[in-house]
């Protein structure tokens, strides 16, 4: 299974080298996603794993209906309560600066609910700022970036990073009350850094419940899984910080994702312990995104139990193509609902899309590859 997929990996990494004498765009776009197709459809055959299943509106968001979102809409955070699904997600506009956009839905695929206003700019924090964000060759103003939300007790959760030059990419946590932040006060408590200065950190989560009575925050996962534990919160009070590990090594003992490039959404609570999305390249094409699937130790979630021995969504889809970055997938969100795992996506850092699977599929289909670690 492992040699089809490097197969795969090879004729698409040549594919994009041939589209430089390709000059019509949509042209390669068609072989492009033709070629995905293909081998997709012939490792799905012999791999029979468990894949999430596209939403067919796809994209559910797009950008241009205000100008503070002018220009790209994606990498959305979400939660879920009394049926009710709420989205934050990143949008950047006409000043080229990255907030925070609101939109909701009951039935996880309309979000026919939008703000019209952005709820959340990151603050004045103490960061450098003379920055460039975004795509390469596009000159994004930073901002702040990629939601991570939980809920605990009656306290909405967030982090996110705040982007200042990439000498100062550092993981932030704020706070509302539900109460206000479902009446559309947003009344964020304010921000503290919590990674420390002059390095780069994305991709931290806190977990949804505490774990042995301790907020429990998850903030490296390769080459070792590393969680800080709080009994408050409040002792992240901008002076003290969360010491990390950003090496990001490649694995040689994986193919698809030998470079684990980061935890998605916040992890989701389920009986055989916590169910993990991740972001993942193979070390040699490490613009090609995918998303993986595993499953953490309940009460020691250092310790891997279930991992799928192959992604559970690829960027073949136009829309996860062309925008800003072609072939990224980045999910923040997702939620259970109705027995679905709905899963809430950046694609090619322009859009924001849905995919969704039967939990017990997905948990039944991850259990077949029992990790000893």
């Amino acid at each position: 299974m492992e040699k089809e997929t490097e197969k795969t990996e090879i004729i698409l990494t040549i594919s994009e080298k041939n589209s430089k004498k390709i000059k019509n765009p949509s042209t390669f776009n068609k072989i492009y996603r033709s070629l995905a197709k293909i081998y997709q459809s012939r490792s799905s055959a012999k791999m029979d794993n468990v894949v999430l299943e596209r939403n067919p509106n796809n994209p559910i968001i797009v950008p241009g209906l205000h100008s503070w979102e002018s220009k790209a809409t994606f990498n959305p955070g979400a939660f879920e309560v009394n049926g009710k699904i709420h989205l934050v997600y990143r949008a950047v506009g006409d000043d080229d600066t990255s907030v925070f956009g609101y939109a909701s839905s009951y039935d996880g695929i309309t979000f026919s609910e939008r703000c019209s206003n952005p709820i959340y700019k990151k603050p004045e924090l103490k960061l450098k700022s003379n920055f460039v964000s975004g795509p390469k060759d596009v000159g994004w103003k930073g901002g702040c970036e990629d939601p991570r939300l939980v809920l605990i007790g009656d306290t909405l959760y967030m982090t996110y990073t705040s982007f200042a030059g990439w000498e100062s990419l550092r993981m932030t946590l704020t706070s509302i009350k539900f109460s206000d932040f479902e009446q559309k006060k947003w009344n964020w408590k304010n921000p503290v850094l919590i990674s420390l200065p002059n390095e780069i950190n994305k991709n931290w989560v806190l977990f949804p419940e505490k774990i042995n009575g301790k907020f429990a925050i998850l903030h490296s996962f390769y080459p070792k899984i590393l969680i800080d534990y709080f009994d408050s919160l409040d002792e992240l009070d901008g002076k003290k910080f969360i010491k990390s590990d950003n090496t990001r090594p490649a694995n040689p003992n994986r193919t698809w994702d030998s470079w684990f490039r980061g935890v998605g959404p916040a992890p989701v609570k389920i009986k055989e312990g916590w169910l993990i999305l991740y972001h993942a390249t193979n070390y040699n094409n490490p613009e090609r995104y995918r998303i993986g699937a595993l499953i953490l130790d309940s009460n020691d979630p250092t310790k891997i139990i279930y991992r799928s021995n192959q992604p559970i969504l690829e960027p073949d889809e136009w829309y996860e193509n062309e925008g800003y970055k072609k072939g990224v997938i980045y999910a923040c969100g997702a939620v259970v609902k109705d027995g679905r795992l709905f899963v809430y996506y950046g694609g090619a850092d322009k859009v924001i899309c849905a995919a969704s699977v039967k939990l017990v599929d997905l948990i039944n289909d991850l259990k077949k590859y029992k990790t000893i670690n």
